[in-house]
C-alpha cells in the first residue's frame, strides 16, 4: 500500500466515538482520508478531526467503499450486522462491542499484551476487550510474562460512564438532588427516598452509595461483566484454564474504572521486583508511595492514557501472590485508545 490508509469511525458521535475523534487529532497521524459514520439521526453533524470539520455520514454499505480500516463503537447487534459488511467491502473491522470478543476465529487484542495476534484475522475482524478487563490487563500481562500467572481474584470499582452517557447524567442528577443534605446516609433508606425513582441504568441509587452489580444476570448469580473479566482475560493471555473470580461493583465516579487484584503466580514473587517489572511495562505507570499519600486513583487517571498501578504488596499468606490496585480511564484505554492502537497496528500491517 503506497498511500496512507483510509479510516472509518463508526459510531463517531457516541461517548467513546467522540474520544476516538479526539485521539485521532492528538496521536501520530497514520491515516489518509477519515470518514465519520453514525446512525441516520446523527448524519450531517460536523465534528473537528485533525483541525478539519468532517461531516458525519449515515451508516450504509457504500460508506465502506475504499476504507482500509473501520473502527466500530456501536451496540452489539449493530456491530454484528455491519462489521461483516465492512469486511466484505475490503476493510479490516476493529470492533469495540461485545459481538465478536469470544469468537474463536476473531483475535481479542491488547497491543501491550498480545500484539502478535493482529495479523491472525481470518474474518477480517479484530475485537477490543471490555473496558473493565482493559483497566487491568496491561499490568496483569506484564506480571504474567515475568512470573507466569495461575489465578486472579478481582473486585472492580466501575465508573458511571461505563454505562454510557445516561449513566453519567444519572449520577450527576442524583448528586445534585442529594447535595447539601447532611442527614443522608445516617438512616436506612433515606438516600433511596431522596433520589426517588430516577435510577437510570442502575438497579439502585449510585450517589452516596456503591452498587455491587454491573451487567446483566447470568447463571449461578454471576453478572455478564464478571464473566467478561474471566473469559476475556483467559483469551488475551492465552491461558484457557486460568482461574478467575470477579466481583463487579458500580461506584459514584464519573470516569475511571479501578480494580483491586489478587494475583497468584507459579513461583515466589516480591513487591519490589514487581514494581521494577511494571516500571518498564508499556502503557503502565507506577504510583505507589503510601507514606506520601500517592496512590492510583481515578480522579488523577481520568483523561490520561496509561493504566495506573499501586498498593503493590506480597500476600501475607502466600509468597506466590501479589495484591495491587489499578485504575484507568475507561473511555480512553478502556475503549477508544485501545481500539485506535489496534487500528494503527493494522495500518502498519497493511503497508508491509
Amino acid at each position: 500500500m503506497s498511500k496512507q490508509p483510509t479510516l472509518a469511525v463508526v459510531g463517531a458521535t457516541g461517548a467513546v466515538g467522540t474520544v476516538m475523534c479526539e485521539l485521532l487529532s492528538a496521536r501520530r497521524n497514520v491515516w489518509g482520508e477519515i470518514k465519520l459514520v453514525a446512525s441516520a439521526r446523527s448524519a450531517g453533524k460536523m465534528i473537528m478531526v485533525r483541525g478539519e470539520k468532517l461531516t458525519v455520514q449515515a451508516l450504509a454499505p457504500d460508506v465502506f467503499d475504499g476504507v482500509d480500516v473501520a473502527m466500530f463503537d456501536v451496540p452489539d447487534d449493530v456491530a454484528a450486522e455491519w462489521a461483516p459488511i465492512a469486511t466484505e467491502r475490503g476493510a479490516v473491522a476493529v470492533d469495540n462491542s461485545g459481538a465478536f470478543r469470544m469468537e474463536p476465529d476473531v483475535p481479542l487484542v491488547v497491543p501491550e499484551v498480545n500484539a502478535d495476534q493482529i495479523s491472525n484475522r481470518p474474518r477480517g475482524i479484530i475485537a477490543n476487550p471490555n473496558c473493565t478487563t482493559l483497566s487491568m490487563i496491561a499490568v496483569v500481562g506484564a506480571l504474567h510474562r515475568e512470573y507466569w500467572l495461575r489465578e486472579l481474584v478481582v473486585a472492580s470499582y466501575q465508573a458511571a460512564s461505563g454505562a454510557g452517557q445516561s449513566g453519567v447524567d444519572t449520577l450527576l442528577d442524583q448528586v445534585a438532588k442529594v447535595a447539601g443534605d447532611r442527614a443522608l446516609g445516617s438512616r436506612a433508606g433515606n438516600v433511596r427516598h431522596a433520589i426517588g425513582d430516577d435510577l437510570g441504568p442502575f438497579p439502585a441509587p449510585l450517589a452516596l452509595n456503591v452498587v455491587p452489580w454491573a451487567g446483566s444476570l447470568r447463571d449461578g448469580g454471576w453478572s455478564s461483566e464478571e464473566l467478561k473479566v474471566r473469559n476475556e482475560s483467559r483469551k488475551i493471555l492465552g491461558l484457557p484454564d486460568l482461574k478467575v473470580s470477579a466481583t463487579c461493583v458500580r461506584v459514584p465516579v464519573v470516569t475511571g474504572h479501578s480494580l483491586a487484584v489478587h494475583a497468584v503466580f507459579r513461583g515466589e514473587v516480591d513487591a519490589e521486583g514487581a514494581r521494577e517489572v511494571l516500571r518498564h511495562a508499556p502503557g503502565v505507570i507506577v504510583v505507589d508511595d503510601p507514606a506520601a499519600g500517592e496512590f492510583p486513583m481515578p480522579a488523577d487517571a481520568v483523561g490520561t492514557d496509561p493504566t495506573w498501578v499501586g498498593r503493590i504488596r506480597r500476600s501475607l499468606d502466600d509468597p506466590r501472590a501479589l495484591d495491587f490496585f489499578v485504575t484507568g480511564d475507561n473511555l480512553r484505554k478502556g475503549a477508544a485508545l485501545n481500539t485506535a492502537q489496534i487500528a494503527e497496528l493494522v495500518a502498519a500491517d497493511l503497508r508491509r
